[in-house]
């Protein structure tokens, strides 16, 4: 793991984009509007890691994430002409749901544009809290040219999700309220996209405590910040679980802010984010999104990094498709053995199966489902290959069975999860 400070020089106070002292306002600002979510000591988790865990639940916001109190910071500050006119924004996720919330609650008409190809859940979401959703193109990028074409032809306020020094001060303010609750951290894991979390976090923390150490953490699939800062080239794209910080062109602003601050920057693979969800969920008895499992996973996979240090981590939000949950848990719990597809070649003959079925119940393995399989098969015409899914106790049980199946003579290949 490369860990090359990005030793940068500082830049002037006047090229500043981004203030202590503005998050500070904004936490004044945006007070009794948004949730203070607690800061929670986990003691499992931290002796999993060596390090001592810290979790922000920003997944118990209204909208269940962090991104209300940037929308809302930058709402607050807008001229009454243009509250009145309304806001826009390109967003398929929490900045919509945050931003179409607050622009209600406060009388604020909010246009939403997102791609066709958005979830219908998304959608529903969003109208739900009161934005007007319009579906334009076939990718985010032409959504968002089309959203800036709008902000011209209707005299709209465009409320970016991260590249405006008034959203991200707003997100700033989850690392106030970590400093206030827990003064003595010394390390702060920050989830990266376009920067508007990680920038204001990162800004508010260094001036409480210029010794703070953070670290910077995006997807392996979306090093878009990375390669900015790093001068690497990495590829970018692909379907990530962090779809929250899957950002293809990083924030201008955000960038400038970020290079003299981030003192490591880590990236995680998606085994390591799903990993990280899962366990989440079983201890913390918490449910996250991907990117707000990021800072977990980057611990998890980088211990020595981390350990005996007091580290603060953000569960940035907690919106997931259920479907893609459901998918996750069974592929944690097949890495973990307790769930397994087993294919085993047999003989096309009665009671081939029932021989089969007997050394599962030997083993107190309990069979899912069977699928048989005559034709797409390299063994003789007389031959089948049947797969089994099965439930386990843990890895031994099953390994225990396979070593059994194989001793009488069975061929059992594990068909693996990626």
């Amino acid at each position: 793991m490369d860990q090359t400070l990005l030793n940068i020089a500082p830049a002037a106070v006047s090229d500043v984009p981004l203030t202590a002292a503005d998050v500070r306002a904004a936490a004044e600002r945006i007070a009794g509007k948004v949730v203070r979510t607690p800061t929670e000591y986990s003691a499992t988790l931290s002796a999993i890691t060596g390090a001592e865990i810290y979790l922000k639940f920003e997944n118990l916001q209204f909208t269940a994430a962090y991104k209300e109190r940037g929308a809302l910071n930058a709402l607050l500050q807008l001229p009454e002409d243009r509250k009145s006119r309304g806001v826009i924004a390109a967003s398929a996720g929490n900045h919509a749901q945050g931003l179409s919330y607050h622009g209600t609650r406060l009388g604020v008409p909010v246009t939403i544009v997102m791609p066709k190809t958005t979830p219908t859940v998304k959608v529903m979401q969003t109208e739900s809290v009161g934005g007007k959703v319009v579906l334009e193109g076939e990718s985010f990028d032409e959504a968002y040219a089309h959203a800036r074409k709008l902000e011209g032809e209707l005299g709209l306020t465009f409320v970016h999700p991260f590249d405006d020094p008034h959203v991200a001060a707003g997100q700033g303010t989850v690392g106030l309220e970590m400093l206030e609750d827990v003064p003595d951290l010394d390390t702060l894991v920050l989830p990266v996209g376009g920067g508007g979390l990680s920038s204001g976090m990162g800004t508010i923390a260094r001036d409480i405590n210029p010794a703070i150490r953070l670290v910077g953490v995006e997807a392996q699939l979306y090093p878009s910040m990375y390669n900015l800062l790093k001068g690497t080239n990495l590829p970018i794209g692909g379907d990530t679980l962090a779809e929250g910080i899957a950002v293809i062109a990083p924030g201008l602003m955000t960038s400038k802010v970020l290079r003299p601050l981030l003192d490591e920057f880590l990236l995680v693979s998606e085994s390591a984010i799903e990993s990280a969800l899962c366990l989440l969920l079983q201890i913390e008895k918490t449910l996250v999104e991907g990117a707000g499992a990021t800072g977990l996973a980057a611990v998890m996979n980088n211990r020595e990094l981390f350990a005996g240090r007091k580290v603060g981590m953000v569960l940035s939000g907690g919106n997931i498709d259920t479907r893609l949950l459901a998918n996750v848990l069974l592929r944690d719990l097949a890495r973990s053995g307790r769930l397994a597809r087993l294919r085993i070649g047999l003989q096309d003959r009665a009671g081939a199966l029932f021989k089969v079925a007997k050394v599962f119940h030997e083993h107190n393995v309990n069979i899912i489902e069977v699928f048989h399989q005559r034709i797409f098969t390299h063994l003789p015409a007389k031959g089948l290959v049947t797969e089994i899914e099965c439930e386990a106790r843990d890895k031994q049980q099953l390994e225990a069975l396979v070593s059994a199946l194989r001793r009488e003579g069975y061929e059992v290949k594990l068909v693996e999860t990626e």
